[in-house]
């Protein structure tokens, strides 16, 4: 699930099949958008230098929850149908497995969208109308902040962290959904199973306060409620926004099912929500591209103006 394998290949098939974003498009690189451990969170703005809606969408820049501010460049083209709609892409880079677990992962997220949020004014953009996509690991990290966005927290002394991390629609491929159920009822999938490849991500540790330092994690109900808790499927609600999901159902290493499962928990909620099914498609597919269009007009019809 590392950029070699799922979003690397999502987005080399998304740039031999659309048409390249030329220089139709001004881009602001490094934005600083948080800061952990003495090390800078990035993200890049890359707006239209003409047309631009005043509509943003957050790209997880994210496979196998590795993640690399040099693949922004493929990000760029995979957008081509947002940026000539006139959507704003903030380009997301998240702290990077091997070195940061998924939890970790999703707390840079929130803090991404809260940024981005907090300077809409500065970056042209409505702060209530913003999306958010991405592939494989990073369709996981759009699920999940379509589900567990927040309002922020008002007591903070971070102006940033007040800012709600919430999102108004998903439009996403392939993602993970429910890590205790991975392909079938009971099948786990972390760091193992059809997922054995993957440990960094799944190497859930705390703080040892008494020791000064992080330890790992190793009683199986703990990381069970872990794996539970950056599953979307648990937090879905009757507030989750309208979500698409474009998914192959020759899928081997996300399981189509995961769709399946979350669609089925969404249309019980009365959300708005649609499963593009690829008939035979794998992890990513030849003429994607087709996929990634009907992305952008599920945001135009959830974000624009005059809409919900």
């Amino acid at each position: 699930m590392r950029l070699t394998g799922f979003t690397f290949s999502f987005i080399l098939i998304v740039m031999a099949c659309c048409a390249a974003a030329g220089e139709g498009y001004t881009r602001t690189e490094d934005v600083v958008y948080g800061r952990k451990f003495g090390v800078a969170l990035t993200l890049d703005v890359i707006k239209p230098k003409e047309k631009a809606k005043g509509l943003g969408i957050v790209y997880c820049v994210s496979g196998g929850w590795f993640s690399n501010h040099a693949d922004i460049e493929g990000v760029i083209v995979a957008s081509t149908f947002l940026l000539q709609r006139g959507y704003t892409i903030f380009a997301v880079v998240h702290g990077s497995q091997p070195k940061f677990t998924i939890p970790e992962v999703l707390s840079d997220m929130h803090r991404s969208v809260r940024f981005i949020r907090f300077n809409a004014k500065k970056y042209g953009i409505d702060p209530d109308r913003i999306g958010i996509t991405g592939g494989s690991a990073g369709g996981h990290l759009s699920l999940m902040m379509g589900t567990t966005g927040d309002i922020g927290n008002p007591k903070a002394e971070d102006p940033v962290d007040k800012v709600s991390s919430r999102v108004q629609c998903v439009a996403c491929f392939f993602p993970p959904t429910d890590f205790l159920n991975y392909g079938k009822p009971g099948e786990m999938a972390i760091g193992g199973g059809i997922l054995k490849d993957y440990h960094a991500p799944f190497d859930f540790q705390e703080f040892d306060e008494k020791g000064d330092r992080f330890e790992r994690i190793t009683d199986a109900k703990k990381i069970k409620e872990i794996a539970r808790s950056i599953s979307p499927l648990y937090h879905a609600t009757a507030q989750t926004p309208p979500t698409l999901i474009a998914h192959g159902d020759a899928d081997k290493l996300v399981p189509i099912q995961q769709a399946e499962v979350f669609m089925e928990k969404l249309k019980s909620l009365g959300v708005e929500c649609k499963l593009v099914r690829k008939a035979g498609g794998e992890h990513g597919w030849d003429d994607i591209a087709v996929e990634v269009e009907e992305s952008a007009q599920w945001f135009d019809k959830y974000l624009r103006p005059g809409t919900k």
